[in-house]
């Protein structure tokens, strides 16, 4: 039986990491959810081989149902043999767990999922050309839906492509769902290679400039690389705090418009990413 999970503290930020832990490994689930990521993700899907997937849902239903830590359940793909059992067991957890639902292509198939699993937020996941082409339709297809981001694994295999600028489009595609359907900014997929932080530190770097916020990590180790990235760094915020600073100040002479002493102009659109920073930072502005 694995031991009880410690609760965390709470945090302003919205989250930035998130790490998956095999369901089938009950000796790493309380260290996943010690290991300081804003998220634990319980995966009950390509981390477990068939022959543990029962195991791995008894142990994601007592962790996830023992903690007040943020936490997911990635259940199995919606048609799947387990993926009713999994459904089932998530619809008994306490609303605040989420379900990573993997593999999504039908909008349809959310609204079951959405239905199945009662009201708790869903965090969806493409991972082939059909899901990235229904990308919009997929983000706005239930109310529940909180997230939808990238399987880049199976997406990969899917297009045949060997190198992060095969995903491009994709991911911009998400970035653009997510936005559309008013969503937050999607989160990046995992890295796979544990060792190359080096390389790990440049794709995050990419990713943010893409518009992806944060990342899932498979190993702790990685943590601190993702948030070092996605954290904003203290002159990122002073730069914020001075564009919200003045345009509270030009507001309040009923300019709508202003220019900073080194000649930058703000208006509404700036603003808006300068507020979006601080909230990252969990700042209120």
């Amino acid at each position: 039986m694995t031991p009880p999970v410690p609760a965390a503290g709470p945090s302003l930020r919205s989250p930035l990491t998130w790490l998956y832990v095999p369901g089938d490994r009950e000796d790493r689930i309380p260290k996943a959810f010690a290991s300081g990521a804003d998220v634990v993700v319980i995966d009950l899907e390509d981390a477990v081989a068939p022959g543990g997937k029962d195991a791995a849902r008894r142990a994601a239903e007592h962790a996830a149902a023992g903690s007040s830590t943020p936490c997911q359940v990635r259940v199995n793909a919606f048609g799947s043999p387990w993926a009713e059992a999994d459904l089932a067991m998530v619809a008994g957890l306490p609303r605040h767990v989420g379900v990573r639902v993997p593999k999504c292509e039908q909008p349809a198939d959310v609204v079951r999922v959405a239905e199945a699993v009662g009201p708790r937020p869903l965090h969806l996941l493409v991972e082939s050309a059909r899901g990235v082409e229904a990308a919009h339709e997929l983000a706005c297809a239930h109310e529940q839906v909180a997230t939808i981001g990238l399987g880049e694994a199976d997406l990969r295999a899917d297009l045949g492509v060997t190198d992060e600028r095969g995903l491009l489009f994709a991911r911009s595609r998400v970035v653009v769902a997510a936005a559309a359907a008013g969503l937050e900014p999607p989160s990046m997929s995992v890295f796979t290679d544990v060792r190359d932080l080096d390389a790990l530190r440049q794709s995050c770097i990419e990713g943010r400039l893409l518009g992806l916020v944060g990342r899932a990590a498979i190993h702790p180790v990685q943590l601190t690389v993702i948030e070092d990235v996605f954290v904003p760094s203290p002159a990122e915020i002073a730069r914020a705090r001075e564009v919200v600073e003045a345009a509270a100040a030009g507001a309040a002479t009923g300019r709508g418009a202003v220019a900073l002493a080194d000649g930058r102009f703000v208006d509404e659109a700036v603003v808006r990413q300068a507020r979006r920073l601080l909230a990252r930072a969990g700042i209120s502005s």
